[in-house]
Formats: C-alpha cells, structure tokens, sequence
C-alpha cells in the first residue's frame, strides 16, 4: 500500500470517527419529556409573555425587534443575489386531515361593446383556507388566544369579518424585512428527516449554534427544518398534524430572552404530539398569545437548506409581507430567502 493511499484511508477513517465523535455529543431528541401540567404550562407562558413591553396599546408584537438597524443589517446579507422562494405551491387537490384544497375559478371580463380592436381580459376568484396541514402561510398574531386573551390583553373576541385588534393588518403595514436563520436539524444529526414526536429544546438550538457559529439573536426570524418534505415523499399520506418533530413548549422563555421575532418550520413548529395536558399547540399558543410573534407554517425549506450548505451560510435576507386585510388572523404568502 503506498504512503499516499495509506494517507487517505487514515484520513478517511479519522474524519469518520470525528463525525461519530460530533454524533455522539448532539443532546438526543427524546419523545419521552413528561406531560407539561396545566400549571407548568402557565408558568411557561407567563415567563414568556411581552406584554406592555412595546406600550400598552401595541398591536405589532416580537416584530417590534426588527429594528431601521437591524434591516439594514440584513440588507447586507445579500452577497450572491440568488433568490429562494419559501413556499410550496398551493394545492388544488390535497386532501386529508385540516387540508382545504384551493378554489381558483378564471373569468372572462366583459369588456364595453365600443372596445372591439381584439384586446381580452381575464382574472381569478380564489378561495383561500389557507389554515390547516398543508398550505405555506403565516399565523398572524389574532390567531391563538390564551383563557381568552391575545397577545397584549386584547380579548379573544371575534367578529364575523375578523378581530378589532392585533388583525394582520399591523404586520402588513410595513412587512416583514429581516436576518432569517435556517436551523436545519437534520443536517446536523446527519438524517434526511428527524422522527414524527421528536421535542426540539434549547439545548438542540443551542448546540446548531455551537456546531454552525452562528448565534440567533433579537430581530431574527427563526426558520426550524425538521425534514417533513423528506418524510412525506416515504409515506403519501403523512400528516404532520398527527405526528411531526417540532418545538417543545418550554421553548417559549428561550425565545423570548433571544429576541426572536417570528419563527417558521417545514411542519408547524410545535412538536406533536404536544406534550402539553390539554393544549393542541402550546407553541403556537406562547408564539402568538404571550409573546406576540407571527408564525410560518408548511414553509418548503430543503432548496434552501440545499443553497444554505452549498454557500456555507446560515443566515440570509428574509422577506414575507402578508396580504392587507383588516382583523384577519394571517395570510397566504410567498417568503424569500436572499444570499
């Protein structure tokens, strides 16, 4: 054997047993935390909670965080100009368990008899239930109350046409401009996809931090990858809202204290089954309720994560504005991630 193939294999060999090494160090994603109580769960969300912190009469939330500087910052990240779309297509078709299909129906206009030269016009009608377990859209603040209440004390009381206060209208206003941060799990346990019930804690962001040297901090939008696109290709009709890999609720406090300002997921966030007693999406709950934070459910994040590894960045320019409807609890939308 000469000296450089006996090199190579020891190199081989050495870089394996580091990688096993890197492996073996990652805090576990358990599915076994005991059952969060009622009282723990409260204690969760007042620790969390930011109300007040932005005035009394605040309707905007954690987006308060991305401040002139830190768009400017962001801005900034652009260096390659390639471009990301966010978001899956909406389907017309799916169903299954909290899935809507999209209603799209095309007109003709009927244009004025004295405009006969040969020009023709036509537009759309949608209906759009973009909620649900599989439609890429964003939980705007109104959606999740807590004991009938939303983010800032407002009350947990909707009209027919949508809510007197923290409708998405605030967020549309100015939109969403700011740094995103792919924390992408499953490259860093090496899978293409985490387990359905695997809990996401601080710890497992904090040790993404230690491996990429990167650090999430206030302004940021938090984008989770958990690999459910992966998943779903193995089995057709997985569900995401049945079982999926996701955030803990004691994740809530850590949020909080970082600054994050809006967080998103391949899934929906919260790990389920919740592991809360009685509460469907205790992350939603603490993201919307108590600290005042849109959400980014369904988001398409391998090609990004792809364009993430191959340019060795984690963290980009993250752009999202929901449509402008007044009282509404989120929207449709196509985010974007820019090198």
């Amino acid at each position: 054997m000469t000296f450089v193939l006996r090199t190579l294999l020891c190199t081989a060999v050495c870089c394996t047993s580091l990688h096993s090494l890197a492996q073996d160090s990652l805090p576990k994603l358990g599915k076994d935390t005991p059952v969060v109580t009622i009282p723990q769960y409260q204690a969760l969300f007042n620790e969390s909670k930011r109300w007040g912190e932005f005035g009394e009469e605040d309707e905007l939330g954690a987006l308060n965080l991305i401040t002139p500087q830190t768009r400017v910052n962001a801005a900034s990240l652009v260096t390659t100009g390639e471009s990301v779309s966010l978001a899956n297509p909406m389907s017309k078709s799916a169903s299954g368990n909290f899935i809507e299909p999209l209603g799209h129906k095309t007109f003709v206009f009927d244009l004025p008899p004295e405009f006969d030269a040969g020009e023709s016009a036509a537009g759309d009608i949608f209906n759009i239930n973009y909620h649900g377990g599989i439609h890429s859209h964003m939980d705007g603040v109104a959606h999740f109350g807590w004991r009938g209440k939303l983010y800032n004390g407002f009350d947990f009381a909707p009209k027919e046409d949508g809510f007197v206060h923290v409708g998405v209208e605030h967020i549309a206003a100015r939109g969403i401009f700011g740094r995103g941060v792919l924390v992408d799990l499953p490259r860093l346990y090496g899978v293409d996809y985490l387990e359905p019930g695997a809990q996401i804690k601080a710890e497992h962001l904090e040790a993404w931090e230690a491996s990429t040297g990167t650090t999430i901090q206030s302004g940021d939008i938090l984008l989770l990858r958990v690999g459910r696109w992966q998943l779903a290709a193995t089995q057709r009709d997985y569900d995401a809202l049945g079982a999926t890999a996701g955030m803990h609720a004691s994740i809530g406090p850590w949020l909080k204290e970082r600054g994050v300002a809006a967080i998103g997921c391949d899934a929906i966030s919260d790990v389920m089954p919740s592991g809360v007693e009685g509460v469907f999406n205790p992350v939603h709950t603490l993201a919307n309720a108590a600290l005042g934070m849109p959400i980014f459910d369904h988001l398409q994040l391998d090609q990004v994560a792809e364009t993430a590894a191959r340019l060795q960045r984690q963290t980009f320019l993250f752009t999202a504005t929901p449509l402008n409807i007044e009282g509404a609890t989120g929207s449709p939308l196509t985010p974007l991630a820019v090198f």
